[in-house]
């Protein structure tokens, strides 16, 4: 039904701390335990890298830190069709997201979710192993590629 919608451009950020923990945050508008990587969408005209350095600065209050790598694909996902009319005005069928790694070069105390427009009521370092297991489940597919291809960063 809603396979004629196209998918939003947007970006996400895998960042790591020194240990090659990941930080996730749990998502302020919603009940359940949602947690995930900071992510946004790209405006017109901007540069996925960029996109990714100030969606990281609006979530997490910082942009410390240094890319590692950039995806080899984007990576597409579906929005269940229950929230298909409900986020971006119902224009959208999900996001196609160019990813990067970044390794955090700040300290934890520069980390600031609450923002001007905050989406983490929480945050936490992760294990890399541990992400598939904590997004909600119409990203884990998305979740587990992105293991599989950033994994090896870990401790470099």
């Amino acid at each position: 039904m809603y396979d004629n919608l196209p998918y939003r451009p947007g970006v996400g950020i895998m960042l790591l701390n020194a240990s090659s923990d990941v930080f996730v945050g749990k998502r302020i508008d919603t009940t359940s335990e949602a947690w995930q990587m900071p992510q946004g969408g790209i405006d017109d005209g901007e540069d996925p890298l960029v996109a990714a350095i100030r969606e990281m600065a609006e979530e997490i209050g910082t942009d410390k830190a240094e890319v590692i790598a950039e995806s080899s694909n984007w990576y597409d996902y579906d929005l269940p069709e229950d929230l298909i009319t409900k986020l971006w005005g119902g224009k959208y069928r999900g996001q196609r997201q160019k990813w990067f790694c970044l390794r955090f070069v700040g300290n934890d105390s520069d980390i600031n979710i609450t923002t001007a427009h905050p989406e983490f009521c929480e945050w936490q370092w992760v294990k890399m192993q541990e992400l598939p297991n904590l997004i909600v489940p119409f990203k884990r597919n998305l979740y587990k590629a992105l293991v599989d291809e950033f994994g090896h960063y870990i401790n470099l």
